[in-house]
């Protein structure tokens, strides 16, 4: 018999440090990465950086479709058409219908919580 499969873990981004003002004003810098002399430790906070970028990509992706889905809610009387939610969010019309469905997924089985 096969184990019931468990669901992957969501990845939680990493802290981001702020930068101070005068930092973030310069074009080439990011996050002090073009300081670092070390090859392994650049690498390690790049790694970390982009895991933490990805993961709030897929996070801020989640909460697109989740409120794409509401504003779709057919018992809305203030509802919006895929055509309406594609020109707002700058999608197509056949994207916004996809995460339509993708919102109404994560609604249903609980995947969103705010």
């Amino acid at each position: 018999m096969a184990e019931p499969q468990q669901p992957a873990p969501r990845m939680r981004p990493a802290p981001l440090l702020f930068e101070p003002s005068e930092a973030a004003s310069d074009p080439e810098h990011f996050f002090d990465l073009e300081s670092m002399d070390d090859p392994r430790e650049l690498l390690s906070r790049a790694t970390e950086l982009t895991l933490a970028f990805r993961a709030a990509a897929d996070r801020a992706t989640e909460f697109q479709a989740l409120a794409a889905a509401q504003l779709a809610d057919p018992r809305r009387f203030d509802r919006l058409t895929a055509r309406d939610i594609a020109d707002r969010a700058g999608w197509t019309e056949d994207y916004a219908r996809k995460m339509i469905e993708f919102g109404r997924v994560l609604i249903r089985d609980g995947g969103v919580s705010p």
